[in-house]
């Protein structure tokens, strides 16, 4: 992977791989030609160093303010009303502006009624020297201490702003405000919260008009990482929902769980089912318990003899469930039990207990490779952590190479979780596709630990050699053999594990 022009040196990252190409030693070349893959595997694979081109951009709350201005604008010059009614109009439809624009077009009395937006005043606004009393608190006031909506109902302004206060700590609700008179359905605009109430509840105003604007857009999501304030806008083309946001967090578009390629939203949902599904349970009871004749409680049997003793106090026989008291004194051995055995009495019986021992026996399997491989990956992730909380974080660019091998690990163990549930769904019959599965799964786990000693190997060797801090010289670091070594180890492995979920997406289907 190369690095960024943060390097200081007319030798760059670009200028390592030209240099590597080069290099007629060959001791750091990765190829296609090292995996040692059959041809016919790497058709399938379709090897390629082009990677998932960015169909998404990461917007931050500045970014995604001013595609709201842009839209309230665009909508207030087009229709020519003010900004305050624009946004009430757009809220009204979902901010989608032309929708909002035709709608208005095509008969723009019946959506003036609809949102709340009137025309022409129903009550006639009074003299500035009148005295008028608020219908909400009964005292008297000078016009100028009084406020109103386009409808001319007029309130204190310390009414409007009690009125205004409630009803924005409600939640998000308060974006369908409407005029505090019962028999008004004016909607009250964004003007009223600028001059009515105080700077905090002015932001939480604006904090839910700013989430309405992205949880009502088609193509934009939030970040579902906790205390993430990005969002991310998204241009579906059939292939991955996989995104990444500026805090690291990495997770599917679509359904919003993490980032889970190669497998689809379905195969996830059917996962999580399958791990909280009480017929796991009840299989496993099947298989591992008997009923108590009596009073039918699940009984597991660890060890010991035959005679079993209930906790309803019933005492029978593990083998037959016969009465105890019915049988002779050999505690390991059950005559009657045999007899019907060898009758094909408990045939069906063990028939369907083994294929529950099957399912729960291949199930438990994939779930703890599931399990090993996620931890594995929160290990790397905190030896990242590690690494950076370090004196390194001060030598970012001289690190980047090691810091991206870190997070190729990272990305590669989660691939690999989620090529066991892959694997898990592949039908028992497909023996050619499971083989062939089971084969590129394995180079990938040979690869990743590759990357993952050499990792490990050359940062301890690269801090020793330029003693962390000391002596750093980035012309002379570009060519640092351990340092091209694992750009080398980094880039061939990203670009497996790439064509390898590509092709799974695909089916395993040869090009």
């Amino acid at each position: 992977m190369g690095s960024d022009d943060e390097y200081s040196s007319s030798k760059s990252d670009s200028d390592v791989e030209e240099t590597l190409d080069d290099d007629e030693s060959g001791e750091f070349e990765f190829s296609d030609d090292d995996l040692d893959i059959p041809d016919d595997v790497k058709d399938t694979l379709d090897f390629d160093d082009d990677r998932q081109k960015k169909i998404y951009n990461v917007l931050t709350e500045k970014d995604i303010r001013k595609r709201q201005e842009e839209d309230i604008t665009h909508t207030s010059v087009g229709l020519s009303i003010s900004r305050a009614s624009a946004t009430i109009l757009l809220r009204h439809y979902n901010w989608y502006v032309n929708e909002a624009m035709d709608a208005w077009i095509v008969n723009e009395e019946k959506v003036r009624k609809d949102v709340g937006l009137l025309e022409n005043q129903l009550v006639a606004i009074q003299s500035a020297e009148n005295i008028i009393q608020c219908p909400i608190c009964s005292d008297n006031f000078r016009r100028d201490g009084m406020s109103t909506t386009t409808c001319g109902h007029l309130f204190c302004n310390s009414c409007w702003t009690q009125y205004l206060r409630i009803k924005i700590n409600e939640g998000p609700g308060c974006l369908k405000m409407r005029c505090p008179e019962p028999s008004c359905g004016v909607a009250v605009g964004q003007d009223m919260i600028n001059e009515l109430v105080s700077d905090k509840d002015k932001d939480k105003y604006c904090s839910y008009l700013l989430r309405s604007y992205v949880e009502n857009q088609r193509t934009i999501k939030w970040c579902p990482g906790p205390g993430c304030e990005y969002a991310v806008d998204f241009l579906p083309d059939g292939s991955s929902y996989d995104v990444v946001c500026n805090s690291e967090h990495r997770f599917c578009w679509n359904c919003l769980d993490d980032a889970h390629r190669p497998v689809d939203c379905d195969t996830v949902g059917k996962w999580a089912m399958q791990n909280s599904n009480k017929s796991v349970n009840v299989t496993w009871i099947l298989v591992n318990s008997k009923s108590c004749p009596k009073c039918k409680r699940p009984i597991q049997k660890y060890e010991g003899c035959m005679h079993m003793t209930c906790f309803c106090g019933f005492e029978f026989c593990w083998l037959c469930l016969g009465k105890w008291s019915t049988h002779e004194e050999n505690y390991d051995l059950c005559n009657v039990y045999e007899k019907a055995k060898a009758e094909g009495a408990y045939d069906e019986e063990e028939e369907i207990k083994k294929k529950a021992k099957d399912y729960l026996d291949r199930y438990a399997f994939f779930y703890e490779r599931f399990v090993e491989n996620q931890k594995s990956r929160l290990k790397a992730i905190e030896s990242l952590k590690k690494m950076l909380s370090q004196d390194i974080t001060s030598l970012t660019t001289q690190f980047k190479f090691i810091i991206d091998a870190w997070r190729q690990i990272i990305e590669c163990r989660r691939v690999l979780k989620w090529t066991c549930v892959y694997e898990y769904y592949i039908p028992e019959s497909d023996c050619a596709k499971k083989n062939l599965f089971g084969y590129l799964q394995g180079e990938a786990e040979s690869w990743l630990e590759k990357l993952h000693q050499c990792a490990e190997k050359e940062l301890k060797s690269y801090l020793k050699e330029n003693n962390a801090t000391k002596d750093f010289n980035p012309e002379n670091d570009a060519l640092n053999p351990s340092r091209i070594k694992l750009l080398q180890q980094t880039k061939a492995t990203g670009t497996y594990f790439e064509n390898l979920v590509r092709a799974l997406e695909n089916g395993l289907d040869s090009q």
